[in-house]
């Protein structure tokens, strides 16, 4: 098991957001977690990133125990997310933000910087390399030196990704990537993290809303309902299952449709 979550139980002023929460995810698999909102599914994001803090329970991640790990250790020791909300930096460059994920992979300190060492002039080529392969991953070589918050809204959705990527994941989580995006970005969003995992080896984790999407990419399916979770399985048998229905009575109808 790549990533493990053990009885992990999270709470604020009183409300419980997880309950006593077992979860995995497999090397080389696409995994989504979905739910009706306010389900506790981000927070257990944040859990597993080092944001939140758990009251109980254990994290592991390909062995090594996540738990009261910092947020940049988590990254360095291989999870990389982006987030709900598309968030870069406003007065940054498209490659200027992807290079900013190699940050937690640079060796060289200040000194070597000062004093242009043949080590910091070869890291920051590493750094410039990386950075414009996983551009080009994504398909927006093109747009390197444009403003990020300049490019249309679905290749910031992209650049967010080649950010995450510029980290070395293993393990990518994805705050509901198909947000914003019309039926042709979300087709193109599919291959993306198809490719992600094949071309790359990174295992993938999203949450999202919109099922056809999730039916299409996912191999295996959790679902998370007022922080419990109550179903698991391929997307098919998930679909069936009666606490998933009632869960999802309710919600909007572009929810429901698988």
């Amino acid at each position: 098991m790549l990533l493990r979550l053990q009885q992990v139980a999270l709470s604020f002023a009183g409300n419980t957001v997880l309950h006593d929460v077992d979860f995995g995810v497999e090397p080389g698999r696409i995994q989504s977690l979905i739910g009706p909102n306010g389900a506790g599914k981000t927070s257990m994001f944040n859990v597993i990133t080092g944001f939140y803090r758990p009251q109980r329970g254990d994290i592991t991640f390909d062995g090594e125990r996540l738990v009261r790990q910092e947020p940049h250790r988590v990254t360095q020791m291989g999870i990389a997310r982006t987030f709900q909300n598309v968030r870069l930096f406003r007065e940054m460059s498209v490659l200027e933000n992807v290079m900013a994920g190699q940050h937690c992979r640079s060796r060289a300190g200040a000194l070597s910087a000062i004093l242009r060492l043949p080590s910091q002039r070869a890291e920051e080529q590493r750094i410039l390399e990386t950075s414009l392969a996983c551009l080009d991953f994504v398909g927006l070589l093109e747009h390197r030196d444009r403003l990020a918050t300049n490019l249309a809204y679905g290749h910031q959705r992209r650049v967010e990704i080649a950010r995450a990527l510029a980290t070395e994941p293993r393990l990518l989580l994805l705050d509901e990537p198909a947000a914003g995006l019309n039926s042709g970005e979300k087709q193109s969003l599919i291959g993306l993290i198809r490719r992600i995992r094949d071309e790359r080896g990174v295992s993938v984790l999203l949450i999202e809303h919109d099922m056809s999407l999730v039916m299409n990419v996912s191999e295996r399916i959790s679902v998370l309902d007022h922080g419990r979770l109550i179903a698991e399985g391929a997307p098919q048998a998930v679909q069936n299952y009666p606490r998933v229905i009632e869960a999802y009575l309710g919600q909007d109808d572009e929810e429901l449709t698988w």
